[in-house]
């Protein structure tokens, strides 16, 4: 598959077409993208706990979605080229080199390291 997680895809088909999301997970030939296909599941209550509705994001087929072009945010397709011995991935738009995508930085919490005590 060409696609690969933290790539930026936009959406081709379906109640979401046109917009845009940060792919998360990837299964066989479907991958999950944060903020679209959102569903609802409701959960029975059982003994002693309340029913709940959980939202979360479904998986949309590969063939829905493409890979957002670098160069000018439109989609478009993705090829190969080989520089040196490194295979990269290439928009076939634009010819732009596709970097993989990047994992968004966690904040880090603002607290005080663990002091060692002697025993």
């Amino acid at each position: 598959m060409k696609i690969l997680t933290h790539d930026t895809v936009i959406i081709r088909t379906g109640k979401d077409s046109g917009k845009t999301g940060v792919v998360t997970k990837i299964l066989k030939d479907k991958v999950v993208v944060e903020g679209i296909n959102k569903a609802i599941k409701h959960v029975k209550g059982r003994e002693g706990r309340p029913g709940e509705r959980i939202e979360f994001f479904a998986p949309i087929h590969v063939s829905n979605i493409a890979l957002v072009d670098p160069k000018n945010g439109k989609a478009t397709r993705v090829g190969y080229r080989l520089e040196g011995k490194q295979k990269t991935r290439i928009s076939r738009r634009s010819g732009e080199v596709i970097l993989p995508g990047t994992k968004p930085k966690k904040e880090k919490k603002n607290s005080t390291p663990h002091k060692k005590t002697k025993a």
